[in-house]
Parts: C-alpha cells; structure tokens; sequence
C-alpha cells in the first residue's frame, strides 16, 4: 500500500467515531481554574468566576451535544452549588486532619493529600453529573485519577466528612453511596458483583452507611450489598453480602514463619 492510502485509509478510520482531543485538554484546564478558585488564596474569586463561564460554553460548545437547559442555566444553577462544595470540602480536610496523626496541618491536607484532591474534583463533577452533562463529569474525575491513583465515578453519592487515607489504588463505582463519616484506606474497592451492559440503569455498586472504617484492599460488591453504621471492614475483606451494623469483619490469613536454626 502506497503512502496515500496509507494516509487516506486512516483518515478514514479515524473519523470512526469523530473526536477532538481539545475537549479532553480543556476539561483539564477548567478543572484546574475550578480548584485554584476554590482554593488558592491568591486567585480572585470574582475575575476567575467570569473566566470559569467562559471555560465552561467553550466546552458545551465542543461537545456539541444537545441538552435541556441551555448553557447559561446550567452555569448558573452549578455555581449556586460551589458554596455548599465548598463547605463539604473543608468539611472533608477536617475529617482527615482529625483522623491522621501523620498530618501536621490543615495546609498540608489541601497541598499534599491525593485522597483529599481526589474527593475535591469528584465533587465539583458530581454537580455537573447530576444536571445531566455528559462525558466532562468523567473527564473531570479521570484526571484526578491520573494524579492520585484514586478513582471515582462522579455518579457516586458521598456524604460528609470524607476520608481517604493514603489514596492509591481505590475504586468507587457509579451508582455506589456513601454516608457520612466514612474512611477508606488504599486499595479499598467499592464495586460491581456482574458486570454485564444490561444492567447499565440498575444499582450495582454497595451502600456504606455512617461512621464505617474500610481497611487497606478490602473489596466490597453488588448493589444490594449494604454495610451496617459503624462497622470495621478488615483489610483485604472480599464482601458480597451485606454486614450489620456495629459488626467488624475481617480476614484471617494463615500465615506461617519457620526459621533455620543457626548452624
């Protein structure tokens, strides 16, 4: 096959589905701008506000899709919720300050804590999820995914007072919900017991109620599978059924150790 082909037969394959890499990149931006507006104590709230809507018609504008609300409501109707984000957010920091004897500042959680980033930018998406904008939602997370290792479908629903230690490694499925108070610790996945399309509309992922502790790499699974208030999940826990409240559970490995005695 000749270059030209090459080159046409690509172009041609290329466009199957079309897609503009810009929306990626510029969701990335947003996101950016989002979280320094909210947080970086040098960055005016009232110039980057009018920044941000420009951001955001310039991305309904690539995506190109076809929505109820046009994007001026749907602007106005998210930023109406970023107070209330905000507050669960520090909400959020608290929790971790209060529950980590490695942190040494309130600072240090809002600069160097990946689980406190990762919960950050799934809540600003979450907004955008539930008015019903597509695929920026999942970008949004997504690229906290890449920095953190912490991934979070922005269709969960998490409650108050957040916490997750360490970061790396967690997975919180779509249509999962968590109460207040919760603590998960890496490796922790909150996910699906079948994985098959048709069940797209249903609830596949578990619900975790008040003040539960998830240990490191604890797995937990199905729609239906519910963890009682104020229970202790063990590390590496695989849990399909549902756990009472005030239970803990846990993992008991054999573990054997033989030693060579000194010759």
């Amino acid at each position: 096959m000749d270059k030209e082909k090459i080159i046409a037969e690509l172009n041609r394959h290329k466009k199957l589905p079309y897609l503009d890499y810009r929306l990626k990149q510029e969701t990335e931006d947003f996101t950016d701008t989002l979280f320094y507006t909210l947080f970086d104590a040098n960055t005016p709230v009232a110039v980057n506000l009018e920044l941000l809507e420009k951001k955001f018609n310039q991305l309904m504008d690539m995506a190109c899709w076809d929505l109820e609300k046009p994007s001026e409501e749907l602007w106005n109707n998210y930023i109406s919720h970023l107070p209330q984000i905000l507050e669960n957010l520090n909400l959020d920091a608290e929790a971790i300050l209060n529950c980590d004897p490695a942190s040494l500042s309130i600072q240090e959680i809002y600069m160097a804590y990946p689980g406190f980033y990762a919960i950050a930018i799934y809540r600003l998406a979450h907004e955008l999820y539930e008015e019903g904008v597509p695929l920026i939602p999942r970008m949004m997370t997504e690229y906290a995914h890449r920095q953190t290792g912490v991934d979070i479908n922005p269709g969960a629903k998490i409650g108050k007072s957040f916490f997750i230690d360490h970061a790396t490694g967690v997975v919180i499925g779509e249509t999962a919900v968590i109460h207040d108070n919760v603590k998960l610790y890496q490796g922790v996945t909150l996910g699906a017991l079948y994985v098959a399309k048709n069940l797209e509309k249903t609830k596949r992922h578990p619900t975790i109620e008040n003040n539960v502790t998830i240990y490191a790499n604890a797995t937990i699974l199905g729609g239906e599978t519910v963890v009682g208030a104020n229970s202790v999940i063990g590390g590496n826990a695989w849990i399909t059924s549902s756990v009472p409240a005030n239970s803990t559970v846990y993992h008991k490995p054999e573990i054997k150790i033989k030693t060579t005695p000194n010759v």
